[in-house]
């Protein structure tokens, strides 16, 4: 036989059953395979950039729901500021104007440590650079001072155990 066809795949030969396939048509099945991958990667692009927008979008609501919360728990405050500021117009008493203020600035301060507000204690501990900011040195007579807060200018907080500010703290040395 002078046809040499491959009916069976484990014997050899040369001809296959297949019409040979033409460049062309091969070219063509690419051409729109590329197309497809690209189609789907604009597609994917487009999702990507939609996601980015909508999350920024989502973070910014929630910032903004966040600080709507507590100054909404501050206005109660702020009324309590208003009628100590009448009290102390209309008062000559000083004690009962002080206990008005403290009250006022108790009920503040509980309203934060709600929030997760906590102050840092600084007062005679030893100097730390993650959590105090050194202001200045100040030579102390008492050995055990050296190294240690010895005054704070300006009190530290966390906010849920994260430090939002440092302590501004003088140091002994």
């Amino acid at each position: 036989m002078g046809i040499d066809i491959n009916t069976d795949e484990n014997l050899s030969g040369t001809t296959h059953l297949n019409e040979p396939v033409s460049e062309e048509s091969e070219l063509e099945k690419l051409k729109a395979e590329l197309a497809q991958m690209k189609d789907r990667y604009l597609r994917t692009v487009a999702e990507f950039e939609n996601y980015k927008r909508r999350n920024a979008r989502e973070r910014m609501e929630l910032i903004q729901t966040a600080g709507r919360e507590v100054i909404i728990d501050l206005l109660d405050m702020l009324d309590d500021c208003d009628r100590a500021q009448k009290q102390i117009e209309n008062s000559n008493n000083i004690e009962e104007i002080k206990e008005g203020v403290m009250l006022v600035f108790n009920k503040l301060r509980n309203t934060l440590a709600a929030k997760g507000l906590k102050p840092m204690e600084s007062f005679h501990k030893d100097f730390n650079p993650d959590l105090h900011e050194a202001i200045t040195e100040v030579p102390v007579s008492d050995e055990k001072l050296k190294g240690k807060v010895i005054d704070e200018v300006q009190k530290g907080y966390y906010l849920n155990d994260k430090i939002i500010r440092f302590a501004k703290v003088v140091v002994g040395k």
